[in-house]
């Protein structure tokens, strides 16, 4: 029995000691925004979307003004396959028609929202379900892009229909979220000048939320470690121009390059740091925030 007892109580001393160490973090974030991109693994497995939530819910309780931007493309390819709505990709875009857009709208706006503001509420949370239309928060812009001919060689403009950039943010509405107990969770959609509506890829979408709050953390939850050296281990830090020079030389690829890009421009707009973590690690919001080694690639100036 005594053993038991023992036991025990170094359990509780190692969770003290846990909660104590992470105190520093939690002075260091009081009052600070920090914009979360949340999608991939972490969004559709129960768990650790569970765990998200608890995150969420307690970056709050704690003091942080978190502001969660959350994407959804794998629902929205389903949406339009049970619907029987073809997809066209051109230059590995989705194009987004008229009823493409429809759809989009109500997965990410809908569906998708309310999912994410139930799960955060149910762990203790109070959020609220938002997207860029809600007070006029984001304005887009029709996106555009070019691909090379492969016969001519020569770049075309790629019409894209309804996909749109990010043009202004009004931050009215989150500065007074800001000083509620509410956490927004926002959609990817917004409205042009011309009364259209557009699907927002969600990363800059987030990038230009983050920036136009200043906020002190952007983190981007993804599927990979983070930003990987040749030798495949995570790098922990990087400057801009550290980064800029991995991608010059193909050490950052593929996909991490318009992510990485992303993280570059949010800075810019004036945030003070972007990480890309792995979103399928449990807890890893708190991870990142309120321990000195974090599980992620922290880029900054």
């Amino acid at each position: 029995m005594t053993d038991d007892v023992d036991t025990r109580r170094e359990t509780f001393i190692r969770e003290a000691r846990v909660l104590s160490g992470a105190l520093p973090y939690m002075q260091r974030y009081d009052s600070q925004t920090v914009v979360v991109k949340y999608g991939g693994h972490a969004m559709v497995d129960e768990e650790t979307a569970h765990a998200f939530a608890r995150d969420i819910a307690l970056l709050k309780q704690s003091g942080v003004n978190p502001i969660v931007v959350h994407g959804g493309g794998p629902q929205i390819g389903s949406m339009l396959k049970r619907l029987g709505i073809e997809s066209e990709f051109r230059g590995g875009l989705r194009v987004t028609d008229k009823p493409t857009v429809e759809i989009v709208e109500m997965v990410l706006a809908g569906l998708i929202n309310k999912q994410i503001v139930a799960s955060i509420n149910h762990a203790g949370g109070r959020a609220i379900g938002l997207c860029g239309k809600d007070g006029n928060m984001v304005r887009a812009k029709k996106a555009t892009r070019t691909m090379k001919d492969p016969d001519s060689n020569i770049e075309k403009v790629i019409d894209l229909g309804f996909v749109g950039e990010p043009d202004t943010v009004n931050r009215k509405v989150l500065d007074i979220l800001a000083h509620s107990d509410l956490v927004p969770v926002i959609a990817p959609v917004a409205f042009g000048d011309d009364g259209e509506t557009y699907n927002v890829n969600a990363d800059t979408f987030a990038g230009a939320i983050a920036g136009a709050l200043g906020a002190r953390r952007l983190l981007f939850l993804t599927d990979v470690a983070g930003v990987l050296d040749r030798d495949g281990k995570l790098i922990r830090e990087l400057t801009v121009s550290e980064a800029k020079a991995l991608i010059a030389d193909g050490t950052i690829h593929g996909g991490m390059i318009p992510k990485v890009e992303t993280c570059i421009q949010s800075l810019r707009q004036g945030v003070e740091g972007v990480v890309i973590l792995d979103g399928r690690v449990p807890h890893a919001v708190l991870l990142e925030l309120y321990t000195d080694h974090g599980v992620g690639t922290l880029i900054k100036h």
